[in-house]
């Protein structure tokens, strides 16, 4: 078996609906993924997290170094791909390019073996995963803090257990809003915050301090992600845990992280920090420390399914007898890209959505839907 093409698609669609987070404001939505072809007919989809277009030209000017290849051979693919970018491609979105290419390479593994993913990566220790919703993102509203309220309590009615929010405003909006959001959905519903690296080290303090005694599960990027001390000096500080990572690349990236003892809950995008290849040594290196893996998944329902198999096969740290639930980020702002480019739909069933058990990573791709949106 041999790569004999392979075709990255920018898909986009305006929103009906303008939201905006600590950084900038989405009127719509490009997502790159790309089409893997083997000799013997065998397709793989992958998906980049990162700026499309930009990310559609990456792929295609690394891609001819591995046509030709054996798809089975995923980490001799992966270092061929990573040693062409090295020297100016450590970080960013040549690493988003990799990782699409990387994921729809193993797509086609577990179609090859008649598996899924998550067996091929190692095994699934668990048969259902924890959504968790993400929204209550900014508004130009006169009622935000009430708008917030009412969508938190929205997603508690569609059976999510955990929810999290965006804050970055500024401090005292912040504090505000989260404890209007705590006291609307009550203590039994899990709550998380994040800033999107938008807070100097004192304001994400103080934040921190205002909040502590409600319950936050997470504070997820107070900071900027360059400044590993000032996240080594707030974590011992915050009561709250801190999670980051989104904005990391590689396992030598994450491992500042874990040895500067930055995080709780560590949150690579595998659609961004090297794929699952990478993802998985990343892992490896979480766990001597006994950090926490929850990834960060952004995008359509190719990047969701890849975390799906990944999150499977994620080991419970500790082991026991009754394992914590694993999580998975479900982004719920308007995205008709990931309710539309598969054809298997995502069905939450009491607050969990099942494993995949069908071969690779477990999708159906409309193409007949990409080819009416790509750009």
């Amino acid at each position: 078996m041999k790569i004999s093409e392979i075709i990255p698609y920018v898909l986009t669609e305006e929103l009906e609906k303008e939201f905006y987070f600590s950084q900038w404001e989405y009127s719509n939505r490009k997502i790159c993924i790309v089409k893997i072809i083997s000799d013997n007919g065998l397709i793989g989809w992958g998906e980049a997290y990162g700026p499309a277009p930009v990310v559609k030209e990456c792929i295609d000017y690394i891609k001819q170094n591995i046509i030709g290849m054996n798809p089975l051979e995923s980490d001799v693919i992966w270092s061929i791909l990573f040693r062409r970018v090295h020297d100016y491609g450590r970080s960013g979105v040549f690493l988003s390019a990799i990782s699409a290419i990387d994921v729809a390479i193993w797509d086609i593994k577990g179609k090859y073996h008649k598996l899924p993913v998550a067996s091929l990566l190692g095994g699934s220790y668990r048969e259902k995963i924890r959504p968790y919703a993400t929204g209550l993102y900014f508004s130009d509203s006169k009622t935000l803090t009430q708008d917030l309220c009412d969508e938190a309590i929205g997603y508690v009615n569609d059976g999510f257990k955990s929810i999290k929010m965006k804050v970055g405003l500024n401090v005292d909006d912040d504090e505000k809003n989260v404890k209007a959001v705590r006291d609307a959905i009550g203590f039994d519903i899990e709550l998380m915050i994040d800033a999107n690296h938008a807070y100097s080290y004192d304001e994400a303090l103080k934040l921190s301090k205002r909040l502590e005694n409600i319950e936050i599960k997470w504070f997820e990027e107070p900071l900027s992600p360059e400044f590993y001390d000032q996240y080594s000096d707030f974590k011992a500080k915050s009561q709250i845990p801190v999670a980051a990572g989104e904005c990391e690349y590689l396992r030598y990236g994450f491992q500042k992280l874990l040895d500067k003892n930055c995080i709780d809950f560590l949150q690579m995008d595998i659609c961004s920090c090297g794929g699952l290849t990478e993802a998985k040594r990343i892992t490896s290196l979480s766990s001597t420390k006994g950090v926490k893996v929850i990834p960060h998944t952004w995008g359509s329902g190719i990047a969701f399914f890849a975390a799906i198999n990944f999150i499977s096969n994620l080991e419970p740290i500790p082991g026991r007898l009754y394992q914590e639930d694993a999580y998975i980020e479900y982004d719920r702002t308007e995205n008709k890209i990931r309710e539309n480019v598969i054809k298997n739909n995502i069905l939450m069933k009491d607050g969990y959505i099942k494993t995949n058990t069908l071969p690779g990573l477990g999708i159906d791709v409309d193409e007949n839907y990409l080819n009416e949106i790509k750009i």
